[in-house]
């Protein structure tokens, strides 16, 4: 079956092992007529593909790239809650929520290359195949609990706090060789923390004076032992889990 999805998708080929597995995965035990109905869309950083109200008759994968929910409903401020490089069906939450529009808006962070399926082309294979069901059930369920559970620390959490959480994050997503080098601006800082750029400001120099982190310009760096150290700072109101942010 691998080899009717590698010729679908011939993008795979050149993706990391990771995704590609993640794809093998959840396209396992998908029948042909529905790698006939995949098209692949590239997208630019920036770009939006699903907006919140829209109407959800779309299924997309994310192919290669980085893309993030963000939330407008606070006049006047974004909050960028959640960030997403590996294989989910956005859209299949209202599949099976039986939603009739999307509930978030999705933009990408990066340079993406996304995969498109009609919903009605989803739901068909979804209710033929009681595995796949229960397979992107598990998943929805997954993010969902781990949305929750990171929303509910935020409620606890103020200002440098809330910038040691998205930094830790962000070192166990993307650090390379145990160096993390975020070059993101201020203000998206802010969208990510729910905080406003004065509050971003304020703690990063917090952890510069404190040799948590390092700063280049406007980039700031996170090596392992700086990592280590934001934990410890942050488990002293936070139980973290000793593998990762997850919390306990």
């Amino acid at each position: 079956m691998n080899k009717y999805l590698y010729n679908a998708l011939p993008f795979l080929k050149d993706i990391d092992r990771g995704r590609q597995e993640q794809f093998e995965t959840y396209f396992r035990s998908a029948p042909l007529w529905l790698m006939e109905m995949f098209q692949v869309v590239e997208l630019k950083s920036g770009d939006v593909f699903i907006r919140e109200g829209d109407s959800a008759d779309t299924i997309f994968f994310v192919g290669r790239g980085v893309i993030e929910a963000t939330d407008y409903r606070v006049l006047g401020t974004l909050y960028d809650y959640m960030r997403f490089d590996k294989v989910y069906a956005f859209g299949g939450m209202e599949f099976i929520m039986e939603l009739d529009t999307y509930k978030t808006t999705l933009r990408a962070v990066t340079d993406c290359t996304i995969v498109k399926l009609p919903r009605s082309q989803f739901e068909k294979w979804m209710c033929s195949d009681i595995q796949a069901l229960r397979y992107e059930a598990k998943l929805v369920g997954e993010y969902l609990n781990t949305e929750a559970r990171h929303n509910r620390v935020l409620l606890f959490l103020e200002g440098a706090d809330r910038l040691a959480l998205l930094l830790i994050g962000r070192y166990e997503q993307y650090s390379v060789d145990g160096v993390l080098q975020l070059r993101e601006s201020r203000q998206r800082l802010a969208n990510e923390s729910g905080l406003c750029v004065k509050s971003v400001n304020r703690g990063i120099q917090k952890f510069v004076d404190e040799g948590l982190i390092s700063k280049e310009g406007t980039r700031i760096n996170v090596t392992r032992a700086q990592y280590e150290a934001l934990r410890d700072f942050l488990s002293q109101k936070v139980h973290l889990d000793p593998s990762g942010m997850s919390f306990k």
